[in-house]
C-alpha cells in the first residue's frame, strides 16, 4: 500500500512513557537500550527485489504457479540469512482463503412511511456478504439509524445504547463523530481517523450487536474516496481468511448507500439527515428507529483455495518466548490490465518485492549481530492485496501468542528514490513505540514527518493493522518525502509519479539504474528499532485513550501468570 499525495497536515503528536506490564492508565518510562548500527547489505535487498519482481514469478498472485516459486525463493533467502523455521519444523503457516462473488442482485427495497424505494445495485447501493453461503435473503429488516456505529467504552460512547439489534439493519455514517475538526483535538482524535471510523470496524461492531445487516452512508470527504471506489471495490470478488464458523457470526449483508439515497430514505422516515448527523456527533446520542423496513437478495459463488505465510525466527538468548516481529507481504496482483505495449504482469517491484528484500537484509544483519535477548521473527505475509488476509489469518491464529509479542515493524512499498532527511510516520502519537523511534532517529540525525492526511486512516490499511487491532503495538514508518536533493517538492513529485504511473500496474518493475544506497538509512532505522525492542525489558503499550489500549490490556490480563507475557 502506498499513500497518495494529500495536502500537508499538522505536526506529529509525540507520545510519552509506559510499561505495558502495568495494566490501566498508569504510564512509566520505557527501557530503551543503546544499540549500535549494523552492517546491512543493500545488495541483498536489491537482488531479492530483482528476482521476485521478474516476469518468471508472474506477479506473485496467491493460488498461482507464481506463488510456489515465490515461497521456494523466500525460504532459500531466509535460510541463507541464518533464520530457522518459525512454525515448529516448518517455514510455513497454511492460510485457507475463501473468495465470495455476489451475483443476481435484487434491488434494495425500502418500505414504510407510505413509500417504496427500489434502489439500483451499483449506482445507488452496494452490498456483500462474508457468510459462506450460496444465497442471501434479507427480508423486512427494520432500519435503525445508529449514528457512527461506535461502541467505545473507554470513551463513554455507545451508539447502540439500549437497543437490541436482532431483526434490524444498522444505518450509519462514515468516519468518526469529530472528523470535521480542523485540529487533532476531540474525543476521537479530531481530524485524524481512528479505528472506529473505518468501515471494517463498523461492520464488525454491527455483527457483534446482532444486526441483520449494516449500511454505511457514503460521503466523499470523510471517506477519503469517491463512490466510484466503493462501487468498484464492493461489486466484484471479495476475499476472506477462512473462519471456523464459515462467517455465520457475521451480518447477512454489509453495504453502502449513496448520500443522496440516504436523504431519500430519511425523507421517507420523516427525518432529516443533516439533523441526524448533527445529533450523532454529540456524546449521549441515542439510536433512532426509522419506521422503515429493508429487503434484498442475491446469490453467491464460492471459491476456496490455500496460500501460505512464510515464517522464520532468530531465537532469543535470554527471553526466547518474547517475540518482536518484522513483517512484509510477498504477494502482488499477478496478471492485470495490459499497458500500451501489451505487458500484463503486475510485477510489484516496490510493492512489495522490495519489502521482502528488506526483510531478508534485516534478518541477515540481526543474525550477524548475534542473538538478542528476545526472539526476532520475520514473517512474509500472503494476500495483502486481497484485503490483508494473510496478516488477518496469522493474527487470528498466531504462531507466537500475541500476549508474548512485544511489538513489531511492518514494511510496505519502501521508498527507493531518496535519500531523505526524514521518515514519514503513520500512526504516530498512538503508542509508546514513539519513544523508541525518537531515540533511533536522534541517533541517525533524522526527523519524523507526520502523516500528511490523518483523516484518511492509512494506519488501518496495511498488514500491521491486523496485529494492532488485536492489541500488538506496531510501527508503520515509511521513507521520507524531504529529499536531500530537491527537498519536499522532489519527494512529493516522486510519490505522485509512482502513484500515477506504476502503482498496481505493469510499470512497477525493477529498474537496474536504481541507486540502492538511498535505502540504507531506512534499513538501518528498521534494524535499530527491532534491536531496541528485542533488547529492552519493557513492553510498550498504547496510550491510555487509544482505541487499542483496552484490547492490549485484556490480552495482558489473560496471561497465565505475572511475567509470562505483556
Amino acid at each position: 500500500m502506498i499513500r497518495p499525495i494529500l495536502p500537508a497536515f499538522s505536526a506529529l503528536l509525540l507520545a510519552g512513557c509506559t510499561a505495558a506490564s502495568q495494566l490501566g492508565p498508569a504510564m512509566t518510562p520505557m527501557d530503551i537500550p543503546e544499540v549500535q548500527p549494523a552492517e546491512i547489505s543493500t545488495e541483498t535487498m536489491r537482488e531479492v527485489t530483482r528476482v521476485l519482481s521478474s516476469d518468471e514469478f508472474e506477479g506473485r498472485m496467491p493460488g498461482t504457479p507464481g506463488e510456489e516459486k515465490t515461497l521456494d525463493y523466500i525460504v532459500a533467502q531466509f535460510t541463507a540469512a541464518g533464520l530457522q523455521p518459525g512454525n515448529g519444523d516448518s517455514w510455513f503457516q497454511d492460510v485457507p482463503l475463501v473468495e465470495i462473488t455476489g451475483g443476481n442482485f435484487q434491488p434494495l427495497t425500502v418500505q414504510g412511511g407510505g413509500e417504496t424505494l427500489a434502489l439500483a445495485h451499483g449506482s445507488e447501493w452496494v452490498g456483500v456478504t462474508s457468510r459462506e453461503t450460496g444465497h442471501i435473503d434479507l427480508t423486512d429488516s427494520q432500519l435503525v439509524f445508529v449514528g457512527y456505529g461506535i461502541n467505545a467504552p473507554e470513551k463513554g460512547w455507545n451508539d447502540y445504547a439500549g437497543l437490541d439489534m436482532r431483526g434490524k439493519t444498522a444505518v450509519m455514517l462514515v468516519n468518526d463523530p469529530d472528523w470535521q475538526s480542523e485540529t487533532l483535538d476531540g474525543p476521537f482524535g479530531g481530524k485524524a481517523m481512528t479505528y472506529y471510523g473505518r468501515w471494517s470496524y463498523k461492520f464488525e461492531e454491527a455483527a457483534r450487536q446482532g444486526a441483520d445487516a449494516a449500511l454505511i452512508v457514503h460521503d466523499t470527504y470523510p471517506a477519503s474516496y469517491g463512490w466510484n471506489v466503493v462501487e468498484e471495490g464492493w461489486t466484484g470478488p471479495q476475499g476472506y481468511a477462512e473462519r471456523a464458523d464459515g462467517g455465520a457470526g457475521e451480518t447477512l449483508m454489509n453495504g453502502w448507500v449513496q448520500q443522496d439515497v440516504a436523504r431519500r430514505i430519511m425523507d421517507a422516515a420523516g427525518a432529516d439527515l443533516d439533523a441526524l448527523v448533527q445529533a450523532a456527533s454529540q456524546k449521549g446520542f441515542k439510536p433512532v428507529p426509522l419506521g422503515l423496513s429493508v429487503s434484498t437478495s442475491f446469490d453467491n459463488s464460492i471459491r476456496r483455495f490455500s496460500s501460505k505465510n512464510v515464517i522464520g525466527i532468530l531465537p532469543g538468548a535470554e527471553r526466547a518466548d518474547e517475540v518482536v516481529i518484522h513483517s512484509a507481504h510477498w504477494d502482488h496482483l499477478g496478471r492485470c490490465k495490459p499497458d500500451e505495449e501489451g505487458d500484463d504482469i503486475c510485477n510489484g517491484a516496490i510493492d512489495n518485492a522490495a519489502g521482502i528484500g528488506a526483510l531478508a537484509a534485516l534478518a541477515e544483519a540481526h543474525h550477524a549481530s548475534g542473538p538478542a535477548p528476545r526472539s526476532l521473527a520475520f514473517i512474509a505475509l500472503t494476500a495483502e492485496e486481497q484485503g490483508l488476509l494473510g496478516s488477518e489469518y496469522y493474527a487470528a491464529n498466531p504462531i507466537f501468542p500475541l500476549s508474548q509479542t512485544v511489538g513489531g515493524i511492518n514494511i510496505d512499498a519502501p521508498q527507493l528514490a531518496g535519500p531523505a532527511r526524514d521518515v514519514t510516520v503513520i500512526g504516530g502519537g498512538k503508542s509508546q513505540l514513539d519513544e523508541f523511534l525518537d531515540k533511533a532517529l536522534a541517533q541517525q540525525g533524522r526527523t519524523a514527518t507526520p502523516d500528511a492526511a490523518p483523516q484518511a486512516g492509512y494506519y488501518y490499511r496495511s498488514d500491521h493493522f491486523s496485529f494492532a487491532k488485536r492489541g500488538v503495538p506496531m510501527f508503520y514508518v515509511e521513507g521520507g518525502d524531504d529529499f536531500v536533493e530537491g527537498g519536499k517538492s522532489a519527494g512529493e513529485l516522486y510519490r505522485e509519479n509512482y502513484t500515477r504511473d506504476a502503482y498496481h500496474g505493469p510499470n512497477d518493475e525493477f529498474d537496474p539504474e536504481w541507486d540502492w544506497s538511498v535505502v540504507e538509512p531506512d534499513l538501518q532505522l528498521y534494524y535499530l528499532l527491532g534491536r531496541m525492542l528485542a533488547t529492552s525489558t519493557s513492553w510498550p503499550n498504547w496510550l491510555p485513550q487509544d482505541e487499542f489500549r483496552r484490547i492490549r490490556d485484556d490480552s495482558c490480563a489473560a496471561a497465565q501468570e505475572p511475567g509470562s507475557g505483556c
